[in-house]
């Protein structure tokens, strides 16, 4: 059997590089974008079982690309994970309306990303 397919977006290479670390050391295939309009491409394209979704992204904000997807017949079931250093309550509130499906704040500890993947992954 395949392993979950996983796409991470950040625009820090260094945290993407950790969050994939961590998710590949655990067996999920992971596939990463750099920006908003990459990961809005690499989801359509690549249909993954999860996303792990920066805020703040150049050209797209996550919150534009979750609606986008959220708001999509072939792609509203695709969870989405918004992964932000953003804490206030407003912010994680406008994560949740528009479309997703858990609010998670970094710095994030390797085992809670890691639990969040298990019970929102396909």
């Amino acid at each position: 059997m395949a392993s979950e397919r996983i796409l991470a977006v950040d625009d820090s290479a260094t945290i993407l590089e950790m969050i994939k670390a961590i998710l590949v050391s655990a067996g999920y295939e992971v596939i990463t974008a750099s920006d908003g309009a990459e990961a809005l491409a690499t989801a359509r394209a690549e249909e993954p079982d999860l996303i792990l979704l920066d805020v703040m992204l150049p050209k797209f904000d996550g919150y534009r690309v979750c609606r986008l997807l959220k708001f999509d017949q072939k792609y509203k079931s695709i969870p989405i994970i918004m992964l932000t250093a953003k804490t206030e309550e407003q912010a994680m509130a406008t994560g949740i309306r528009t479309g997703a499906d858990q609010y998670l704040t970094k710095p994030i500890e390797p085992e809670r990303l890691l639990s969040a993947g298990r019970r929102r992954a396909r």
